[in-house]
């Protein structure tokens, strides 16, 4: 199982830029540092750190939120349109082809609603045995729906499968779903997962192997 986002493909700068849209209409300070702030969260909790960092908390009702959040996210469906297959982050087209080969199914364990617009666009979509259903999640990483939804759908048990993520609170969502968690990248730190690598260059069905089960 993989989450989308920093694991297959890197499309934070287009939720950067899309944010920074947004934030600079309402006046509002963001940049770089509050948007690693925003890694493996939801939209919704995603504004509400936006505007702690700028003690706006109070400045908007529930209903306007709800429309810049839908606002946003208009700017980043209009920019994800450019993703072609060469932002398909290294190393993983040679993952999803091996485990392709050995028999393994694959699923993207990604609560976006735009996960499968963004699998086109990379031109993977169809290696997939499974993509979560977005609007059948109600809860966000860290709870574990997700990874348990690919389980239910593929009929899977936990200790059949391997799930791979880049932020903690998507290594705490697979932990809580009794999965093996692979970590990616420096930002899924606080978390421990089961094995850690550098980058999606690392991946491999051996070298993940050995580290598991060793």
């Amino acid at each position: 199982m993989f989450d989308l986002d920093g694991v297959l493909t890197d499309t934070s700068e287009y939720h950067f830029l899309a944010w920074k849209k947004l934030a600079d209409e309402l006046g509002l300070a963001f940049d770089k540092t509050v948007n690693e702030r925003l890694k493996g969260v939801s939209r919704e909790r995603s504004f509400e750190i936006i505007l702690e960092v700028n003690g706006a908390q109070e400045t908007f009702l529930s209903e306007d939120k709800a429309k810049f959040i839908d606002k946003k996210n208009e700017y980043y469906k209009a920019l994800i349109k450019q993703v072609t297959s060469k932002d398909i982050l290294p190393g993983v087209m040679d993952f999803l082809n091996e485990s392709k080969k050995q028999g393994i199914l694959l699923a993207v364990a990604s609560a976006s609603k735009n996960a499968r617009t963004v699998l086109e666009g990379l031109g993977i979509l169809s290696m997939f045995d499974y993509v979560a259903d977005a609007s059948k999640i109600r809860y966000t990483k860290p709870d574990p729906e997700v990874f348990i939804d690919c389980m239910e759908h593929l009929k899977l048990q936990p200790w059949e499968c391997i799930a791979f993520e880049d932020a903690a609170a998507g290594i705490e969502a697979i932990q809580a779903a009794n999965i093996a968690a692979v970590g990616i990248g420096a930002s899924v730190k606080p978390a421990v997962p089961d094995v850690f690598l550098d980058n999606t260059e690392e991946l491999s069905i051996e070298k993940i192997e050995n580290l598991l089960y060793k």
